[in-house]
């Protein structure tokens, strides 16, 4: 070690730290050791310096992601357990647990909207040891419930856009709506006369609805519920007739009879509902679907370990039994590099703002 510049021996591309050091300290032949020769000397001393700290560090960071992980990995999910994100997010835990060899734990933190968890995960040390398996709260809640605590833009390391909740347009089947125009219709006819139930707002049933309503030009009423179970009674007793909901959670009162589904929100149709039309189809241009799946780290977090966790996530869901889950629980995988994701969230960020400027959330 040499004892000037604290430099471990050894090689980095094919070059001796020793040497690189040692050529740092080294005394040009053709300059002045005096005045501004002595600056010069000093100047192209810390250059060289700054370089092989540079190289050693990146080096560093290289080897620390190819063994990564090498401990415990926690994966925070700002909502309860058993919700649309925390289903998916332990089958992924799961997976990425075997694929490493290490336990990868799933931490719920709710409340706030989602904001609680998504701060705590975002104070966490950028090792690559915290994640945090975000949804589209991170967006919505810039114009719905600003935190101070981060900045979903700012304050995390995009890594990957891992899915979407494909959601049903559905009627209670006491209603006497066949088709996803005679609800257009009816509510032009009578704005506010018909009901829509959600978990609250900022939920995907309410999110959804308001930008239906939006792009169709209609006005319902909006009936929030604390507990999902509640709002699927009354929407099947027909006390609310409207609601987006989850495919995952809704298919079975579809199959049923207990409800009836007019239109996917989504761009394509679903293959456990092959016959059902997208609203898009139907001429109701309503793009993505409102919720959304991603994984993010603290910001800091070194690219090299970002770019493992991707790779290691687009491994996961490319199994055949996650393609099967993606199917029976209504998902809609998308993968692909962290800029996708972070393209993503600003895009949605951009499209809640705008409706809220609109009054559509009044």
């Amino acid at each position: 070690m040499d004892p000037g510049n604290g430099l471990r021996a050894g090689t980095v591309h094919g070059w001796s730290v020793d040497f690189i050091a040692s050529r740092a300290h080294a005394a040009p032949q053709a300059v002045e050791t005096r005045g501004l020769g002595e600056v010069s000397m000093r100047l192209n001393t810390l250059a060289a310096l700054a370089v092989a700290a540079g190289i050693l560090v990146g080096f560093n960071a290289g080897a620390a992601a190819q063994d990564y992980p090498t401990r415990q990995v926690k994966i925070v999910i700002a909502f309860s357990p058993s919700g649309a994100i925390d289903i998916l997010g332990r089958f992924i835990a799961d997976k990425l647990g075997q694929l490493w060899g290490q336990s990868v734990i799933v931490e719920n933190r709710p409340g706030g909207s989602g904001n609680i968890g998504a701060a705590a995960a975002s104070t966490a040390p950028p090792d690559g040891y915290t994640l945090h398996f975000g949804a589209q709260t991170l967006s919505t809640n810039v114009t719905l419930s600003p935190a101070t605590a981060f900045d979903p833009i700012n304050s995390f390391e995009p890594i990957m856009l891992v899915a979407t909740s494909v959601e049903v347009f559905q009627v209670s089947a006491v209603t006497p709506y066949k088709s996803v125009q005679e609800v257009i219709d009816y509510a032009k006819a009578n704005p506010g006369k018909l009901n829509y139930y959600s978990v609250g707002i900022g939920s995907t049933s309410h999110l959804s609805t308001v930008q239906f309503m939006d792009v169709t030009g209609t006005k319902m009423q909006h009936v929030p519920y604390s507990q999902m179970s509640q709002g699927i009674a009354d929407l099947m007793s027909g006390r609310t007739e409207i609601n987006f909901g989850p495919m995952g959670s809704s298919i079975a009162n579809i199959r049923s009879g207990k409800m009836r589904a007019l239109a996917l929100n989504g761009p394509v149709r679903s293959k456990l509902l092959p016959d059902l039309p997208t609203l898009e189809e139907l001429g109701v241009k309503m793009g993505q679907e409102s919720s959304w799946y991603g994984f993010f780290a603290p910001k800091g977090t070194p690219k090299a370990i970002i770019a493992k966790i991707n790779k290691d996530l687009q491994t996961v869901i490319d199994t055949p039994e996650m393609r099967e889950r993606e199917t029976q629980l209504g998902y809609r995988y998308f993968g692909g590099p962290p800029e996708r994701l972070a393209a993503y969230v600003k895009d949605d960020i951009a499209k809640w703002q705008a409706l809220e400027k609109k009054g559509a959330f009044k």
